[in-house]
C-alpha cells in the first residue's frame, strides 16, 4: 500500500472504493483505477521487504553478498480489488574481489488497473568498496536505467461511455500513445562493519518523463518523475550459542525513510533469525506528524535461509482507512547465492543487512 508516489492511503483512492457503493457500482470502480493508474503518474513501485530486492533499493547493495546472487521478487498489491498492482523483479549481482567492486543488473516490471498500465525497468548497477578503518567500508554506487510504460487504451472506459441506456463503444477522449520510454540515473552510498548500516540514496536525478500524450514536451508536463531521497540502516546484534543452543540466534533492526514530492514514508522493522528459520514484523506509516497522519500497514513476514537460498513471504494488514477494501498485499521472495566452482571457502557475507 503506498500513495500516489508510494501508493499508501489517499484521497482519490478512497473516493474509489466510495464509489463501489453507488448505483454505478461497477463502472464507477474501474473508473477509479484508471484515475490512480493515469492521473498519478509519478509514482514508484514499493516493496515491503525491500532488502530481499535490494539493487532496487540502492546501487550500492551490488555485490554485497560477497559472491554471486540471483533474486526474483512478486507483489500482489490490493488483491481484492480486480486487476490492482502486480509487480515483478528479477536481479543478479557480482563481486569482484580483486577489483573490490560490485556490479549488478536488475529487471523490474509492474501492471497496473484495467487498461494494463505497464512500467518496464531495466538497470544497470556499479558499486565500489573501500575500507576507511580497520572494519569499516564505504560503498559509493550508481546505476543507470532505461524505464518504458505503455498502456492498452482500448481497454479503457471513460465516462462519456457510460449511460443509462448503456455503454457506448466510442470515447472522445483523445487516444494516447501505445507507448513511451526514457533514461535515468540513481546514485547511493553506504558505510557498514559487522554491526551496523547506514546508507542514503537518491533516485529519477534525470526525471524521466512517463506521459503518453503528445504534451510530454511542454512546461505543464505532469509526468516527469520527482526525485526521490532515501535513507535507510539497521544493527544486526549475534547472541553467541550456547551448550543448550548450538545455533547462534540474530537479532536485526532496521528502518527505510522515503521522500518523493511531498509524500513521505517510513518503514520500521525487527528480524528475529535461528537458522533456518527467519520471523519479523514491520511497521508502515508517519502517525504523529499532522499533514502526513499516515497508519498504513502492519507487514508480517517468515522466511527459510541457508548459506545458499533464501524464501520469504509477507503479508501487509493495511491499517489504513482501506482496512476492509483493499485486501493488503502479498510478497513472495526467492535469491540463491554461488561461489565459483573451485572456490573451496565460503566467502562471508559483507553488509550485515537481513537478507529477507
Amino acid at each position: 500500500m503506498i500513495s500516489c508516489l508510494f501508493r499508501q492511503d489517499n484521497k482519490r483512492t478512497e473516493a474509489a472504493i466510495a464509489t463501489k457503493q453507488t448505483g454505478m457500482k461497477k463502472w464507477a470502480f474501474i473508473l477509479g483505477l484508471i484515475f490512480i493508474a493515469a492521473l498519478c503518474m509519478s509514482q514508484d513501485p514499493q516493496f515491503s521487504r525491500f532488502y530481499s530486492n535490494a539493487l532496487y533499493m540502492a546501487p550500492s547493495f551490488a555485490g554485497s553478498t560477497g559472491q554471486n546472487r540471483f533474486a526474483m521478487n512478486y507483489r500482489n498489491q490490493w488483491p481484492s480489488i480486480d486487476r490492482g498492482y502486480q509487480t515483478y523483479s528479477a536481479s543478479f549481482d557480482h563481486y569482484f574481489s580483486r577489483l573490490h567492486s560490485g556490479t549488478g543488473i536488475l529487471f523490474m516490471k509492474d501492471v497496473a488497473g484495467s487498461g494494463n498500465l505497464t512500467t518496464t525497468n531495466i538497470s544497470l548497477l556499479y558499486t565500489f568498496d573501500f575500507r576507511i578503518r580497520n572494519t569499516l567500508h564505504v560503498r559509493p554506487g550508481m546505476s543507470f536505467s532505461y524505464s518504458e510504460r505503455s498502456i492498452d487504451f482500448n481497454r479503457l472506459i471513460w465516462h462519456d461511455q457510460m449511460s443509462a441506456a448503456g455503454n457506448s463503444p466510442v470515447s472522445g477522449e483523445v487516444v494516447s500513445y501505445d507507448k513511451t520510454g526514457d533514461l535515468d540515473f540513481a546514485v547511493s552510498g553506504l558505510v557498514y562493519n559487522e554491526k551496523f548500516w547506514l546508507g542514503a540514496g537518491v533516485d529519477h536525478l534525470l526525471h524521466p518523463n512517463q506521459s503518453l500524450y503528445e504534451e510530454e514536451y511542454s512546461e505543464d508536463n505532469q509526468a516527469l518523475l520527482p526525485t526521490k531521497v532515501q535513507v535507510f540502516g539497521g544493527i544486526r546484534y549475534v547472541v553467541k550459542e550456547q551448550l543448550l543452543r548450538p545455533t547462534p540466534t540474530v537479532l536485526q533492526l532496521a528502518f527505510l525513510y522515503k521522500n518523493q514530492a511531498e509524500y513521505n514514508q517510513l518503514d520500521l522493522g525487527f528480524y528475529w533469525n535461528y537458522e533456518p528459520l527467519v520471523l519479523g514484523v514491520w511497521y508502515r506509516g508517519i502517525p504523529f506528524i499532522n499533514h502526513n497522519n499516515i497508519n498504513d500497514a502492519v507487514v508480517l513476514l517468515v522466511g527459510y535461509k541457508t548459506n545458499r537460498y533464501n524464501i520469504g513471504y509477507s503479508y501487509d494488514f493495511t491499517t489504513s482507512r482501506l482496512i476492509t477494501s483493499s485486501g493488503g498485499a502479498h510478497e513472495v521472495s526467492l535469491s540463491f547465492t554461488f561461489s565459483k566452482p573451485d572456490k573451496r571457502k565460503r566467502t562471508k557475507k559483507m553488509v550485515p543487512c537481513p537478507d529477507l
